[in-house]
């Protein structure tokens, strides 16, 4: 029954809401002054101000409702956003109204503190506006319902109307941390990582066959008689040499915090690094895997992974579908480390004075490799930049 009533309620507050503003508190008050003095002296000039204040307050209720009325909305959002850089988010608005145009409506999200402005669209007629907002942290951000607000035409009141719009919200984690991660010197089927590396560009593996277009997939590799024949794009998929793949598989067996925040952020960069140099790149967590793969494509799929990424100390072993060798560990324990071609610390990238290099490789006795020496334990060197 309480549900029930909650439900109702908010269906009832979504459609209309009113609310007073200074001017218009102040204008009712001397309306219901000018209507107790004129009831009291029987003044006709009274009576006659008082209707015309009661009219106007009408008249502004109506017109503020004929504004938010018959208004069709569209919104939309970028695939992904960066945290801390500005997201600008844009509104379709078509006004279905076959007179009347509507004036001076503010759009409002919950969890937006920017509002977009539609400043007039006429009847029959559509605009594009936006509003731009930042957020401090990474995740997914539920859109569910678009509030319209109007206080046209002489700013008495401030009437409100929800619009149900569902959708999402994917803000990416930074990806520009400056990671070294490197392999010591004979370390075979070890990952590397450094510039010299990459092959020379165009390089591919073995021709495996033709499959549908996929964003961030290399132009080069369209496949125009085939997709001239069917009339969707096709594109050539060549064999990945694995000794070529960087497998980064991030522990997220932990309590949320900053030194999570950062491991996330520790497997983003490397993921952007191989995206950089060209080379085929892949995600495994304790409760998600992402498949090897390259291009734009695959850096926003691996981002969108990373967004929705939880901490939990009771999350499940991870394991890699590879050779550990073969993968980059990013984890706050370093359980397993030893089994594992490369392994970073997030946590010794934080703290006051955080050095911009986190650097860190397996020697084949277990030990760590920092500027080619063999060291015991798994603290992970750092420098300053």
């Amino acid at each position: 029954m309480l549900t029930t009533l909650r439900k109702a309620w908010k269906r009832l507050r979504g459609w209309r809401r009113i609310r007073f503003t200074t001017g218009g508190a102040l204008f009712s008050a001397g309306s219901l002054a000018i209507g107790s003095a004129a009831v009291n002296t029987g003044n006709n000039l009274l009576f006659l101000l008082l209707g015309a204040m009661l009219g106007f307050i009408a008249l502004s209720g109506w017109l503020s409702e004929r504004i938010l009325l018959h208004l069709e909305i569209r919104r939309h959002t970028p695939r992904g956003v960066t945290v801390e850089k500005p997201i600008r988010i844009t509104y379709y608005v078509t006004n279905r109204k076959r007179l009347f145009p509507t004036l001076a409506v503010y759009l409002f999200e919950e969890g937006l503190p920017e509002p977009a402005f539609i400043s007039r669209v006429g009847a029959g007629e559509s605009v594009v506006v936006g509003s731009e907002n930042t957020f401090v942290q990474r995740g997914v951000y539920p859109l569910e319902t678009l509030t319209l607000s109007t206080s046209f035409p002489f700013g008495l009141f401030t009437k409100e109307r929800d619009v149900p719009l569902p959708g999402e919200l994917v803000v990416w984690p930074r990806s520009d941390r400056r990671v070294r991660p490197s392999a010591p010197p004979g370390a075979r089927g070890r990952p590397q990582f450094s510039d010299s590396s990459v092959g020379t560009p165009g390089a591919r593996g073995e021709y495996r066959g033709l499959r549908e277009y996929r964003v961030g997939d290399d132009p080069r590799d369209i496949h125009w008689r085939t997709t001239a024949k069917i009339g969707r794009l096709v594109t050539r998929e060549y064999e990945q040499d694995a000794t070529e793949t960087v497998r980064i598989c991030l522990d997220t067996r932990g309590e949320p915090g900053e030194a999570a925040e950062a491991a996330i952020e520790v497997a983003a960069a490397l993921a952007a690094q191989a995206y950089r140099v060209g080379r085929p790149f892949g995600m495994t967590t304790c409760t998600s895997d992402l498949s090897p793969g390259g291009g734009s494509g695959q850096m926003e799929r691996v981002l969108d992974l990373l967004a929705r990424v939880d901490f939990d100390p009771s999350a499940p072993p991870l394991e890699p579908p590879t050779d550990p060798l073969r993968c980059v560990l990013v984890s706050l324990s370093g359980a397993q480390r030893g089994s594992y071609g490369a392994y970073i610390d997030p946590a010794a990238s934080l703290g006051a004075g955080a050095p911009s290099y986190v650097h860190a490789g397996l020697s084949e006795a277990g030990g760590r490799v920092v500027d080619g020496s063999t060291v015991d334990g798994s603290a992970v060197d750092r420098r300053a930049g």
